[in-house]
């Protein structure tokens, strides 16, 4: 059996650490849905919105709080931690930077097909992270 926890687990290092060339070997194929954002995206968009983030929130990190592990999935608990020093890429323009930290709570869904990752779930509230860094 593969070691789907710690592929996850290293897909968020690899963010932690801006990592991209390991982003994208550990996405390969997959799909990404940002449920916070309504966006579903794949191959180098991926990589283009976790650098948007970035952009964003240069001290972007995840924090691990749970993991839970099937023989074809993995459920991570993270906490998203930032301050937000640059502009916020949205679809309605720019959200200027704010100087401002946010701790948003996250749940991550992997799926996988044997070893390969097949899509990829993020579920957070944008609503707080907007309230947060004083967008609303």
């Amino acid at each position: 059996m593969a070691d789907l926890k710690g592929h996850a687990n290293s897909m968020l290092e690899a963010f932690n650490n801006s990592d991209w060339d390991t982003v994208r070997n550990l996405v390969g194929n997959a799909t990404y849905n940002e449920l916070g954002t309504q966006r579903s995206l794949s191959g180098e968009e991926i990589i283009e919105a976790f650098k948007g983030w970035k952009t964003a929130m240069p001290d972007a990190a995840g924090t691990i709080n749970n993991v839970i592990e099937t023989s074809s999935q993995v459920v991570q608990e993270v906490t998203w931690t930032g301050t937000q020093t640059g502009p916020l890429a949205t679809p309605d323009g720019e959200i200027p930077a704010s100087g401002k930290h946010q701790s948003t709570a996250a749940v991550l869904v992997l799926d996988y097909e044997g070893d390969e990752l097949k899509e990829y779930r993020h579920y957070f509230d944008m609503l707080s992270l907007l309230q947060q860094i004083g967008a609303v």
